[in-house]
């Protein structure tokens, strides 16, 4: 997955659980992923959303619309 206009800003999606969980339930990033975010280049965003996009594990993926 490219990092792009469509999936550059954060994958947050406001149901966060970093304070609870390793990984936030709501976007599959780890409290460290989320805490940097603002600061990771392109290539680390790329690589942080392809994990998340292939574990599709985060209700990110799993809710349904």
């Amino acid at each position: 997955m490219a990092v792009n206009e469509e999936n550059a800003d954060s994958p947050c999606i406001g149901i966060c659980s970093t304070l609870f969980d390793d990984i936030c339930q709501g976007c599959g990033r780890t409290a460290l992923e989320v805490c940097n975010w603002v600061f990771m280049t392109p290539e680390e965003k790329h690589a942080i959303w392809t994990r998340i996009t292939q574990e599709a594990t985060a209700m990110r993926f799993t809710r349904k619309n």
